[in-house]
């Protein structure tokens, strides 16, 4: 199976990249992203060099993306309490109704 060849533009270089079809749109929002935090960042004036500005780049996506995970992990724990304690208290109010 041939997989479809998208061209993407990041920071001003053009590249060709395979992806699996019928997600080449997720792959141009994610090459619009990634060409928008570099550019964000080659701007700030805080890192100079495509490689050094790609790796921090990277760094902040991974981190975010990571802190994103562990925010919904904490989410999802809270919610299982609280329905464990609506459990409870519903119990018990049925017993006592």
């Amino acid at each position: 199976m041939e997989k479809p060849t998208v061209a993407v533009d990041i920071l001003g270089k053009s590249f060709n990249i395979n992806c699996p079809k019928g997600h080449e749109a997720e792959l141009k929002e994610a090459a619009e992203y990634l060409n928008s935090q570099m550019r964000e960042l080659r701007a700030s004036g805080k890192a100079v060099g495509l490689e050094k500005i790609a790796i921090i780049t990277a760094l902040n996506i991974t981190h975010d993306l990571l802190s994103s995970r562990s925010y919904a992990r904490s989410n999802e724990q809270q919610l299982r309490e609280l329905t464990s304690q609506l459990d409870s208290a519903l119990g018990q109010q049925s017993k006592a109704g």
